[in-house]
């Protein structure tokens, strides 16, 4: 199976933090990147009670000599890095022309560019080895963009273009090393607290909204189960889809809808923008946001998904049943 060493960068909170216990759940070292102490510390404390080793490494992903030093110090002491996942984002919730153009470029720079960085420092170890996984972690509005975040959806946009050169890329060089993306739904983090708001109300997520550990399961099983992509959330599936197919009615609904639909009243854990600077505070938040209420813990799409070899053979297990049936029915 290869090294077992992990990278998770933004793995303080949210997606990051939830795909940091499950690795370690599954028997990975996990070294965390991100910028806030109280976070990287209780996702270290995460991956120890789980019985592996945890490396905290303050980290900024739009630096790219940081993301190199802090990938040498991974591979120094946890050993040569087997998976990397480019989670880290920063985000906003404000129309285009009422967002400031330097955050915007710096969302831009943390959430592309800082995959960008975390992939050429994984392919630096892995390429020489021939193994490793790149997970770079893609959204449903990777392929259908939604006002008021487009800084993150043009991100995620490149993200996603951006890898599929490189893995062809790495197929071209016959290399055995995998890179994959995952595209996430609507999900309860505490990046809708953390979010540059230029709205009257509070960022939420797109409904329906899923817990962080449904993505997380997704991000593990690529892990050990690598391929070109893999969509969690049926919302994902239908967006995606929705997308190929009726792209006016899209902006058409998202126009009347997609504004009011992302904000919300409660503005009770609102913690300030984090483009800039960390905004733990001293409090490690951990996996969930403020919308745990509204959230599903379960996804039957990527569920069916991730184990799509059982769902085949009962598919054609149910098929052949039915034909035995319909022939003794003939008889």
């Amino acid at each position: 199976m290869g090294s077992r060493t992990a990278v998770v960068t933004g793995g303080t909170a949210g997606v990051g933090r939830a795909t940091v216990r499950a690795l370690a759940g599954k028997g990975w070292d996990v070294a965390v990147l991100a910028r806030g102490r109280a976070g990287l510390d209780g996702a270290v404390a995460d991956v120890e009670a789980a019985g592996r080793r945890g490396l905290a490494v303050e980290c900024d992903v739009a630096d790219r000599a940081a993301v190199e030093a802090a990938a040498e110090r991974v591979e120094s002491e946890l050993g040569p890095v087997g998976l990397w996942v480019n989670n880290a984002f920063v985000g906003s919730l404000a129309p285009f022309w009422d967002t400031d153009p330097d955050e915007y470029e710096r969302m831009t720079a943390v959430t592309y560019l800082g995959q960008v960085n975390g992939t050429r420092a994984a392919l630096r170890h892995m390429r020489p080895r021939d193994a490793g996984v790149v997970v770079n972690v893609g959204s449903a509005l990777s392929h259908r963009a939604i006002p008021l975040q487009s800084a993150y959806c043009g991100a995620k946009h490149a993200v996603r273009g951006f890898s599929e050169s490189v893995r062809v890329e790495l197929k071209a060089e016959g290399s055995r090393v995998q890179l994959c993306q995952v595209m996430l739904p609507g999900l309860d983090t505490p990046q809708f607290d953390w979010n540059a708001n230029q709205m009257d109300g509070h960022p939420m997520p797109v409904a329906p909204i899923f817990a962080p550990e449904v993505a997380a399961r997704g991000i593990a099983h690529l892990a050990d189960h690598p391929r070109r992509t893999l969509w969690v959330g049926v919302s994902t599936a239908y967006t995606i889809i929705g997308q190929r197919v009726a792209p006016s009615f899209l902006d058409w609904y998202l126009a009347r809808t997609g504004i009011s639909g992302q904000q919300t009243d409660d503005a009770s854990r609102r913690r300030g923008s984090n483009v800039w600077e960390p905004r733990d505070e001293g409090t490690d938040v951990g996996a969930g946001g403020s919308f745990s209420d509204r959230s599903v813990r379960s996804d039957p799409w990527s569920a069916a998904s991730m184990h799509r070899g059982v769902v085949g053979a009962a598919l054609a297990g149910a098929g052949a049943a039915a034909g035995a049936l319909a022939a003794l029915r003939r008889r």
